[in-house]
C-alpha cells in the first residue's frame, strides 16, 4: 500500500464525538465527515447542537449531559441504533473547572469537575467497548486528557487531577483491551486557542492579580515553540491515530502542545 494511503482512515468509519458540537469536538467531527465517515456528535447544548445540524445535515446528533449516567446510556442505545454499531470512540467532554486555591475550591465544584470530564469516560465506555468488541474494522478509543495530565497546575487542581486520571484509565485500557484488538490513546492538548482558553487565562489573571495580558505572556512563554495550537492541530492527530497509519500505537499519551515546559 502507497505510504500516504496509510494516512487516511479508512472510509465508513463509525465514530462518536462526545462534547462534539464546539471547539476541539467540531473539529474532529469535521475531520472525521470530510474523511467519509459516519459521524454522531452528542452535546449538552442545544444550540450548539442544531449548528452542528445545520453546518453537516449527515451528522447524527443528540443532547446529553455527560455527568448524568443515564443520560450517556440513551445517547449509546441511539448510536447503535443509527450507526448499526461503533468503531472510534472520542471520549473528548470536558469542562474547565473552577480557578482557586485548594481551600477555596467549592466541593460542588469539585464534583462537577470531576464528574463532567472523569466519570463520563466510563460512562461511554462501559456502553461502547461491547460495540468495539463486535466491529471488523481496526477499533480505537481517543481520549482527551490535557497537558495538564503530564504537568502540576497549581490553582486548577480539579481540572488537572481529571486529566491525569484519564492518562492513568487509558494505559490501563490499553493492556486491558489490547486482546480484544482495541487500541487506547489519550492525546493531551495545550494551550488552545479560542474563547474557551481565553477565558481561563482571565480567570488565572483574576485569582492571581495580574493583566489578561500578563498572563497571556507567562502562557506563551511557558511553550517552547511561544504558540498556542488550535483545534485544527488536535483534529489532525485524532485522524492519524484511527488511520492505518496508527495501527500499533496504543497506551500513549500524546502532547499536541508546542512543548509546554511547565504550567
Amino acid at each position: 500500500m502507497n505510504i500516504l494511503e496509510l494516512l487516511r482512515p479508512q472510509p465508513g468509519l463509525r465514530v462518536l464525538v462526545s462534547g462534539g458540537a464546539a471547539g476541539i469536538g467540531a473539529a474532529i467531527a469535521d475531520a472525521f465527515s470530510q474523511a467519509d465517515a459516519t459521524v454522531y456528535v452528542c452535546d449538552v447544548d442545544p444550540s450548539a447542537i442544531e449548528r452542528t445540524r445545520q453546518r453537516h445535515p449527515t451528522i447524527h446528533t443528540g443532547i446529553a449531559n455527560v455527568s448524568n449516567g443515564a443520560q450517556v446510556e440513551a445517547i449509546m442505545d441511539d448510536v447503535h441504533a443509527k450507526l448499526g454499531g461503533l468503531d472510534i470512540l472520542i471520549n473528548n467532554a470536558g469542562i474547565a473547572g473552577p480557578t482557586g486555591g485548594i481551600d477555596a475550591i467549592e466541593p460542588d465544584d469539585w464534583e462537577r469537575t470531576v464528574s463532567t470530564n472523569l466519570n463520563s469516560q466510563y460512562y461511554f465506555l462501559r456502553k461502547a467497548v461491547p460495540l468495539l468488541k463486535a466491529t471488523s474494522a481496526s477499533p480505537s478509543i481517543i481520549a482527551m486528557s490535557s497537558v495538564a495530565g503530564r504537568l502540576g497546575y497549581a490553582f486548577r487542581t480539579p481540572y488537572a487531577s481529571t486529566k491525569w486520571a484519564i492518562v492513568g484509565l487509558v494505559k490501563s485500557l490499553a493492556i486491558e483491551l489490547g486482546p480484544s484488538n482495541i487500541r487506547v490513546n489519550a492525546i493531551l492538548p495545550g494551550v488552545v486557542e479560542g474563547e474557551r482558553m481565553y477565558r481561563v487565562i482571565a480567570a488565572r489573571a483574576e485569582a492571581t492579580g495580574v493583566s489578561f495580558n500578563e498572563m497571556k505572556g507567562q502562557y506563551l512563554a511557558k511553550i517552547s515553540l511561544r504558540r498556542m495550537v488550535t483545534v485544527d492541530d488536535i483534529a489532525a492527530m485524532t485522524l492519524f491515530l484511527a488511520s492505518p497509519a496508527g495501527r500499533n500505537i496504543s497506551g500513549q499519551a500524546i502532547s499536541v502542545d508546542g512543548n509546554v515546559e511547565y504550567l
